[in-house]
C-alpha cells in the first residue's frame, strides 16, 4: 500500500493510519470531545461576529452621520465651531486631497460643508441645533442625508435660498410641521448675529433620534451667502475605500498640507491658515473606545473558551492514554522510540482538532450568514441601544481576522496542551504497563 514511499514516509503513513483508527476505538468519548470543540469554535465565531457587528454598526453610524473617515478643519474650529473659523481656500485644499489620496489604494471622495451652531425659533418654542450647509447632489454619496432619508416632503434642491430639511424628532419637539417657517439665528463670519427665515420643505428620519434632534440642512450656497462666508467652508469630509486607512490617510494629508503651508510662508507673504486633519478615531473618541473594548472582549472570550475546551481535550486524550497502557508498553518492548509514541498521540489530537474546527467553522459561517439576512432586531432595547450610538437592527460581521484568530487558538494551543498526555504515554515502561493491567 505504501510501496511508493520512502522508509520515513511509510512509517509516518502507518502512524497516521493507526492514529485515525485509534480515534474511533471509543466513539462515545470521541463524540463528546468533538462536540466540545465544535461548540467552542462555533461560539467563538458567532459571538465574535456579533461583537464585531455591534462595534462596526456603532462606528458606521458615526461615520455616516456627517463624520466620514477623515475631516479637515481650520485651526480652532473644533473647540469653537463658528463661521469665523473657516477654511478660506477650499479649492486648494481639495486639490491637495485629490493629489495625495485620489488614487489607489485610497480612492478618496470628499465633500465641502458649512457647519455652525444655530438657534431655532418658532411661534411657541426656541431650541438649539447645528445647521449644515450641504451640496444636495453630492452629499447623499457620503452621508446618511439624502432623498432616501426623507420621510415627508422632499429633499433640498441646488440653488434654493430659503429651504430647510429638519429631523422628525426636532420638528415634533418644536411643535412645527412641514411647510412651516423656522427663524434661525447664528453668528456670521464677522461675528455679527444674523437671522433668517427658512421654510421646512422636508422631514428626514435617521437611525438615531439624537441625530434627528441635532442637525438641520440647507443648501451650502444659501448658508455661505447668509453667513458671509465668501467661498469659505467649515469642513471638508473625506471618505476612503476602507475605514482602517483613516489614520494613515490623515497622516499623509497632514504632511502634505503642512509642507504646502510652509512653502506659502515667505517674505511678503501673508501666510496660509493652519489646518487640522483628523481621522474618525479622533473625531469619534467614544465610538473608538467602545470599538476597542469590543475587540478586547472578543479576544478575552477566545481565551475563556479555549481554557474550558483545553481541559476537555487534555482529559479525553489522557483517559485514552491510560486505557492503552498495555499497548504503549508493548510498543516500547518491540523497540518503538518514545518520540514515535509522542507523535502517534499528537496525530490523534490533530485529527480531533481538525475535525472539530472544520465543523465549528461550518456552523459558525452558516449561523452568521443566516443572521445577516435580516439582522437581529433589538427594538425592545431601543433606548439603551441609542445611548451607545447603535441602530435598532444589528448585523453580525465575521471578519477574516477573527476567523484566523479563532482557528489559530484552537489548533495551535490545542496541540500544545496535547503534548502532556503524549509525553505521559511515552514514559510508560513495559514492566510498568504490564504491572497495571
Amino acid at each position: 500500500m505504501f510501496s511508493g514511499l520512502t522508509e520515513t514516509g511509510r512509517r509516518a503513513a502507518v502512524y497516521v493510519r493507526i492514529g485515525w483508527r485509534n480515534l474511533w476505538r471509543n466513539r462515545r468519548r470521541t463524540a463528546v470531545i468533538l462536540t466540545a470543540i465544535v461548540l467552542g469554535v462555533w461560539s467563538m465565531l458567532l459571538l465574535g461576529a456579533l461583537m464585531r457587528g455591534l462595534a462596526q454598526e456603532m462606528v458606521d453610524n458615526g461615520i455616516r452621520t456627517l463624520t466620514g473617515h477623515v475631516q479637515i478643519h481650520a485651526a480652532g474650529y473644533r473647540s469653537d465651531p463658528v463661521a469665523a473659523h473657516a477654511i478660506t481656500d477650499p479649492d486648494a485644499v481639495t486639490a491637495t486631497v485629490r493629489r495625495v489620496l485620489g488614487g489607489a489604494p485610497w480612492e478618496a471622495r470628499w465633500i465641502e460643508r458649512v457647519r455652525v451652531p444655530v438657534v431655532l425659533n418658532t411661534a411657541r418654542h426656541t431650541g438649539g441645533a447645528t445647521l449644515v450647509g450641504i451640496d444636495p447632489e453630492r452629499e447623499p454619496e457620503l452621508s446618511f442625508i439624502g432623498p432616501k432619508a426623507i420621510a415627508d416632503g422632499r429633499f433640498l434642491r441646488p440653488g434654493e435660498k430659503d429651504a430647510i430639511v429638519v429631523g422628525r424628532a426636532l420638528l415634533d419637539e418644536m411643535e412645527s410641521e412641514l411647510g412651516h417657517t423656522l427663524v434661525i439665528s447664528a453668528q456670521d463670519r464677522h461675528g455679527t448675529v444674523v437671522s433668517r427665515a427658512f421654510r421646512v420643505v422636508g422631514v428626514y428620519r435617521a437611525e438615531l433620534e439624537a441625530t434627528e434632534k441635532r442637525y438641520v440642512f440647507v443648501p451650502r450656497q444659501a448658508a455661505a451667502s447668509w453667513l458671509a462666508m465668501d467661498g469659505a467652508v467649515s469642513e471638508i469630509a473625506i471618505e476612503l475605500a476602507d475605514y482602517d486607512q483613516a489614520d494613515a490617510a490623515a497622516a499623509r494629508l497632514r504632511r502634505a498640507l503642512g509642507s504646502e503651508a510652509a512653502q506659502a510662508e515667505g517674505p511678503g507673504s501673508s501666510g496660509k491658515a493652519a489646518l487640522e486633519v483628523e481621522s474618525w478615531r479622533q473625531l469619534l473618541p467614544v465610538e473608538r473606545a467602545v470599538f476597542d473594548l469590543y475587540v478586547g472582549f472578543i479576544q478575552l472570550w477566545y481565551v475563556v473558551v479555549f481554557i474550558a475546551m483545553g481541559f476537555g481535550v487534555v482529559n479525553t486524550i489522557l483517559m485514552a492514554v491510560f486505557e492503552r497502557m498495555r499497548e504503549f508498553g508493548l510498543l516500547k518492548a518491540l523497540g518503538m522510540r518514545p518520540g514515535a509514541i509522542v507523535g502517534e498521540v499528537l496525530i490523534e489530537a490533530v485529527f480531533l482538532l481538525l475535525l472539530g474546527t472544520a465543523v465549528g467553522n461550518l456552523l459558525g459561517w452558516a449561523s452568521v450568514a443566516a443572521l445577516s439576512v435580516h439582522g437581529i432586531d433589538l427594538s425592545a432595547m431601543a433606548a439603551g441601544m441609542e445611548m451607545w450610538g447603535l441602530s435598532r437592527v444589528v448585523y453580525p460581521v465575521l471578519s477574516r481576522q477573527d476567523l484566523v484568530l479563532a482557528n489559530a487558538v484552537v489548533l495551535l494551543l490545542g496541540l500544545v496542551v496535547s503534548v502532556y498526555p503524549a509525553i505521559k504515554a511515552a514514559r510508560f515502561t513495559p514492566v510498568e504497563a504490564m504491572r497495571r493491567i
